[in-house]
């Protein structure tokens, strides 16, 4: 595996591993609602200038992901680094899928 590869999977267990570092402790002192996360990342403008910034930064990843992974015909690779995206955050799912993409391709 090159040095390259080693980096991007570094990465994104980094960029699971530290928002989770934040949302757990958060979650369980308030209580997990999908309402109150909302209403964190709109919390002032600086918060929900960061949500809007991460949202169409997601999103133009998640076109990207898709455009490449059908050229390529590497479907089993986009719902895996979607969920990683929108479930854990683009600090894992950017990562991970650069990780999976240069990986040696048949």
């Amino acid at each position: 595996m090159s040095l390259l590869r080693i980096a991007y999977l570094i990465l994104a267990i980094i960029g699971a591993v530290v928002p989770m570092m934040h949302f757990i402790p958060w979650a369980g002192d308030d209580g997990f609602t999908f309402d109150a996360f909302v209403t964190a990342w709109t919390v002032n403008g600086a918060t929900t200038g960061l949500m809007w910034d991460m949202a169409i930064a997601a999103g133009v990843l998640t076109l990207w992901m898709f455009a490449e992974v059908y050229v390529r015909k590497d479907w089993w690779v986009f719902p895996i680094c979607l969920i990683a995206t929108f479930g854990i955050g683009l600090s894992c799912g950017l990562p991970l899928y650069l990780f999976l993409r240069s990986r040696a391709f048949k």
